[in-house]
């Protein structure tokens, strides 16, 4: 006689949250098995909201990947603070991140306290990049990070070294509510394929840029058509937002510009299943980042 899983189906949305760079869109490609959010050193890389779908058997993850609470100092910053707001209030769980090798300091501790007006989500805490230090000194983390709050449940993990996902996928899924199935089971994001290819543009021109320029820097997609030799040919403006960044950003002879057509070529072929070239254009869109039409015409 068989036996019929008797488990409910959980389904549900949840965010990760936590200081720059502790790990969380490194995570979320990591849990969704597949690269949908681009990755980078620079703070604030994250500027949309991007869904990421995680699929078992037994329910589904929504994970909304956002971008980290920090003090605002344009108008895209705020609104990025504001996107965070909403999307605190909407999701059924929270997993607050951070770094096992990084002593918890006065961001960690403010970014718990907003946890605080998320009262209906359930919170679980993560400790990331385990791969970076020592047994004891992920031991010592997980006391420190228990002493901020009774969290529904304490994990520790590594993205990169897939240790301890499955089991945050199942602490996860618990603390979802029982529900259908929300997305079909061949998807993966709601992204579309051109918005996926703006932020690996925008991810390549990251690389080796320094001060306000990362923040300086937005993609759009103008067009795409398949080349006289089959290959999809994608055309992209890359903007700044003063005339001297645009130098920076092609380079000398334009050597620095061809290293990102290069790079980010060969990331959304990854993604496309076949060759892509990319044409890309620099443009200046004076202060963008503070002027609300302009945000409008970029996406914000």
């Amino acid at each position: 006689m068989s036996e019929t899983n008797t488990e409910p189906y959980r389904a549900g949305f949840v965010t990760f949250v936590g200081r720059p760079n502790v790990g969380k869109s490194t995570l979320t490609n990591a849990l969704v098995g597949e690269k949908i959010v681009i990755t980078s050193s620079k703070p604030q890389t994250t500027r949309r909201t991007v869904r990421g779908i995680v699929h078992r058997p037994n329910g589904q993850l929504i994970i909304v990947d956002t971008p980290g609470i920090h003090r605002p100092r344009t108008l895209l910053g705020q609104r990025l603070n504001d996107m965070v707001e909403e999307v605190l209030t909407d999701v059924d769980v929270i997993g607050f991140c951070v770094p096992a090798g990084e002593p918890i300091g006065p961001g960690d501790r403010f970014i718990n306290d907003q946890l605080d007006t998320a009262k209906q989500a359930r919170k679980i805490a993560i400790v990331t990049k385990c791969e970076m230090v020592s047994k004891s000194k992920v031991g010592e983390q997980l006391l420190a990070v228990s002493e901020l709050r009774d969290w529904d449940a304490i994990v520790p993990v590594s993205s990169l070294e897939d240790f301890n996902l499955e089991p945050l996928v199942g602490e996860l899924l618990a603390a979802m509510p029982e529900s259908p199935q929300l997305y079909p089971d061949e998807m993966i994001t709601e992204e579309t394929f051109e918005q996926r290819a703006a932020e690996l543009i925008r991810e390549a021109a990251l690389e080796g840029v320094h001060e306000e320029l990362p923040h300086s820097i937005a993609v759009l997609i103008d067009d795409m058509d398949e080349g006289e030799d089959g290959v999809l040919e994608l055309y992209a403006s890359l903007f700044v937002e003063r005339e001297s960044q645009k130098g920076i950003v092609i380079g000398h002879q334009a050597s620095r510009l061809k290293r990102v057509r290069q790079r980010a070529a060969k990331q959304i072929s990854a993604i496309a299943g076949e060759k892509v070239r990319v044409q890309l254009h620099v443009k200046v869109a004076n202060n963008w980042q503070r002027d609300a039409k302009q945000l409008g015409k970029l996406g914000f």
